[in-house]
C-alpha cells in the first residue's frame, strides 16, 4: 500500500498552531525561525498566539500554513518516506517542499508573493466565493455557465461539495440559480477574493514571473497537481502547472481518485487542521486518513 502525503490550504489556520512544535522538535524549530528572518517580522508570533482576526490577514495565512506544513514534515526526520504528494491549492507549495522540488526558502519566499499578489487581485473588483452542497459537478458548471457575470467552479472539493468563485454579484446570482436547482447549501464564503477564477489573472502574471525565476529540482517523488489531477515529476511541467493553478479549479476529488487509482491507501495530513483527511473519506471511503 502506497502512502500520499497530503497538505491543506488557506482556511486550516487555528491560534496556537505550531507552537507544540516548536518546543518539542528542534529541526521544526530551526524552520520557524529561518521563517522569521525570511519574512521579515515574527510570524510565529502571530500564528502561535495572535488572534483569528491577526491570522486572517492575507501577509500571515498562506505563509503561516505553508510553515506550519513544512515544519511538520521536518520534525519527522527520517519517518518521512513519501510514494506521492499533492497539496490542496496554496498546500501544493508545501507539497513541492516536501518532496525537494523547492527549497523551504524559495517555497516561502513565492507564498508570500502569491499573498501579496493575490492581495492585490482582490482590490481590483468585488468578487467572493461560495460552498455548494448536494448538487452533481454537472450540474454547477451548466449553472454557472449560464451566469452573464464570471463565475466558475473553483474548487471540486469531494463528491456533492464544491467551490464556486466569480464576481459578487456572479455568484450571489449562481447560489440563487443552484439553490432553486435543488442545492442543500449554497453558503457564501468569508474571502475576500475569487480565487481559481479568471479574476486572479493580474496574480497569475505576478506570480508567473516569480516562479520563472526560482530553482525547480528534480522531485523524489511525484506530485499530484490541482490544474490537471495527475502526477508529475519533470521540474518544467510543475512550474507550468504551478503558473496555472491560480486561475484554473483545484480538481482535488480527481487528485485523490488518481492517487488511489495509482496504489495510494494511505493519506496522511502534514499541516494545521484535518480538513483534507475527511474530503479523502468522502472521496474514498476505503482510504486510511491521518494526521503526520
Amino acid at each position: 500500500m502506497k502512502r500520499a502525503y497530503i497538505f491543506p490550504g488557506q482556511g486550516s489556520q487555528f491560534s496556537g498552531m505550531g507552537k507544540e512544535l516548536y518546543e518539542t522538535s528542534a529541526a521544526a524549530k530551526n524552520i520557524f525561525d529561518k521563517a522569521n528572518e525570511i519574512a521579515g517580522f515574527r510570524i510565529t508570533d502571530i500564528m502561535f498566539s495572535g488572534t483569528d482576526e491577526e491570522l486572517k490577514q492575507t501577509k500571515v495565512t498562506q505563509p503561516a500554513i505553508f510553515i506550519h506544513s513544512c515544519a511538520v514534515v521536518t520534525s519527522l526526520g527520517e519517518n518521512f518516506k513519501p510514494d506521492m504528494v499533492a497539496g490542496h491549492s496554496l498546500g501544493e507549495f508545501s507539497s513541492l517542499v516536501a518532496n525537494k522540488t523547492l527549497s523551504f526558502e524559495d517555497g516561502l519566499k513565492l507564498v508570500m508573493e502569491r499573498a501579496m499578489a493575490m492581495q492585490q487581485a482582490c482590490e481590483m473588483q468585488s468578487s467572493t466565493m461560495a460552498a455548494i452542497l448536494g448538487l452533481d459537478d454537472a450540474v454547477v458548471e451548466s449553472i454557472c455557465s449560464e451566469v452573464n457575470d464570471v463565475v466558475v467552479c473553483a474548487n471540486y472539493n469531494c463528491p456533492g461539495q464544491l467551490v464556486i468563485s466569480g464576481t459578487t454579484e456572479g455568484v450571489k446570482t449562481a447560489c440563487e440559480k443552484l439553490t432553486a436547482a435543488g442545492a442543500r447549501r449554497a453558503l457564501l464564503l468569508p474571502v475576500g477574493g475569487a480565487f481559481h477564477s479568471p479574476l486572479m489573472e493580474p496574480a497569475r502574471h505576478r506570480l508567473e514571473a516569480a516562479i520563472k525565476n526560482t530553482k525547480f529540482n528534480t522531485p523524489v517523488c511525484p506530485v499530484y497537481q490541482n490544474v490537471d489531477a495527475m502526477p508529475h515529476s519533470n521540474p518544467d511541467e510543475i512550474k507550468e502547472n504551478l503558473i496555472l493553478q491560480l486561475t484554473a479549479p483545484v480538481r482535488w476529488t480527481q487528485s485523490v481518485l488518481q492517487m488511489v487509482k495509482d496504489g495510494a491507501g494511505e493519506f496522511v495530513e502534514a499541516g494545521p487542521g484535518k480538513v483534507l483527511q475527511g474530503l479523502v473519506k468522502k472521496i474514498h471511503k476505503e482510504a486510511v486518513v491521518m494526521s503526520a
